[in-house]
């Protein structure tokens, strides 16, 4: 429930861009609120082990990193709204961020709402989902002990969704739609090594069918248009990612893929409105990255409002 109505700083998203820029607005003593719709840590929290982020040799769990990011954070005195954002309008110099649970304003909006995963948009997808069709493999894939599972996707979330699910399943078939991988290197090496993943290359998905559960997938040759079937007891979908922005088209620029533009400065057109992390215009969706952005946006915000 909120407590106030009027912030210095709202931040929409609690993924690492978002709980990073609640850590430097808490600290520069903004009063700050942070509005995240879910589970505090976005997409991060799915992750078995994140290998990448500087000071963490072995790994770590991307659960307890994001953990970690929030408990820092609310020691600093950022304050935390589950709800969903519904809107956000200018009024002046002040911005009135909508949310489920009513209004606030603020002088400055940081926006990190990250991104949702992209469905196959397939025959079977929605009457399947939570039958067979899956879209975290963390999350799910205890449930897929010793039976056939598919990955639809080429790319780094598809290539972890496949290693974390060879913990469980008997076998992981991937079906990408090209004839080679785009995911990093170390990914594809260490999938394209393991005994219990096999490939389907230039293949495509175009029907989940099943009885009370996911039993077979219609698929097609994407050269030869062929068509075939794969027998399988589930599917996990990691096709890529749609940026949170369709409240914002009316208020800021946007590419033409719904990624926020902004400047170095993660400033957008809006004055007063920035954007961090992966809902951000060429963005390279990494942590290391995120938590930079977050950590610029909260500087020229809390400039800003100082200067106002």
């Amino acid at each position: 429930m909120l407590k106030k109505r009027e912030y210095d700083v709202v931040i929409i998203g609690g993924g690492p861009a978002g709980l990073t820029a609640g850590i430097y607005a808490a600290r520069a003593r903004l009063k700050s609120l942070l509005v995240e719709r879910g589970a505090m840590g976005g997409l991060i929290i799915n992750a078995g082990v994140v290998e990448n982020y500087p000071g963490f040799p072995d790994g770590i769990n991307g659960l307890e990193l994001a953990d970690a990011m929030q408990r820092q954070a609310v020691k600093f005195g950022l304050e935390t709204l589950i709800a969903e954002v519904t809107g956000l309008e200018v009024k002046d110099e002040q911005k009135v961020v909508q949310t489920g649970e009513g209004d606030v304003t603020a002088g400055a909006v940081i926006v990190a709402g990250g991104s949702d995963r992209v469905k196959l948009g397939v025959p079977g997808e929605e009457e399947f989902t939570g039958r067979g069709v899956a879209y975290c493999a963390v999350c799910d894939g205890y449930f897929y002990r010793d039976i056939p599972v598919a990955v639809a996707g080429g790319g780094n979330a598809a290539m972890n969704e496949a290693l974390e699910l060879t913990k469980f399943a008997s076998r992981v078939t991937v079906i990408h739609r090209r004839d080679e991988l785009r995911a990093t290197k170390i990914l594809q090496e260490r999938a394209l090594a393991d005994p219990k993943i096999e490939f389907l290359w230039n293949t495509v998905v175009e029907a989940i069918e099943g009885e009370d559960t996911v039993k077979r997938l219609r698929l097609k040759n994407v050269p030869t248009g062929e068509k075939s079937t794969l027998d399988i007891s589930g599917i996990f979908v990691a096709v890529g990612f749609r940026p949170n922005t369709d409240y914002l088209k009316k208020i800021i620029h946007l590419a033409d893929n719904g990624t926020i533009i902004t400047n170095e400065k993660m400033e957008t057109d809006v004055p007063g409105i920035y954007a961090a992390g992966d809902i951000r215009s060429g963005s390279i969706r990494q942590v290391a990255a995120a938590v930079g952005d977050g950590a610029v946006a909260a500087i020229y915000a809390e400039r800003y409002i100082a200067a106002k």
